[in-house]
């Protein structure tokens, strides 16, 4: 256990920088939302879309989705369920594993995508991308990228 003279605080200027970045986090994923809702979507269900259009067969084993998605199965499958009211997607039956179940993109699922998407995209492009220059792009996501692997490392070993 850590003692608090072993704790590396944060300066001002590392405080300062994790702030931004969790506000930025809080408000950019709020107004994302927002923007989702005119079409009845939350960021959660469009990225099930998104997971599943882009899907080999639109479609995914649910528990590949909910690793996909960083989410429990249990979460994922009342997510599913309400998806499955609303006509987006279908659970259909694993053929080589009676427990399995794919998670099934409708064709009504994949017309809402289409229509969504380039609204969605509009959103990030407004509230994001074009906010910040080409160059100020690229060093974000140079500086983001070792942060994203070593998580993603992490997460392998849970």
């Amino acid at each position: 256990m850590e003692t608090e003279t072993a704790t590396r605080w944060l300066t001002e200027a590392e405080q300062c920088t994790w702030r931004t970045h969790l506000d930025v986090s809080r408000l950019l994923m709020h107004q994302l939302e927002k923007d989702l809702q005119p079409f009845g979507l939350t960021n959660n269900d469009y990225e099930i879309l998104v997971n599943l259009s882009e899907s080999e067969g639109h479609r995914m084993r649910m528990s590949d989705l909910a690793t996909s998605t960083l989410q429990s199965k249990s979460r994922l499958s009342h997510q599913i369920t309400r998806m499955e009211t609303a006509g987006l997607v279908v659970r259909v039956n694993c053929e080589s594993d009676r427990r399995g179940l794919y998670a099934v993109l409708t064709d009504e699922g994949m017309e809402l995508m289409r229509k969504v998407a380039p609204h969605h995209v509009a959103s990030v492009r407004r509230h994001f991308i074009d906010l910040l220059a080409p160059e100020a792009l690229a060093a974000l996501r140079a500086s983001l990228e070792p942060v994203a692997n070593h998580l993603r490392d992490e997460r392998g070993k849970a």
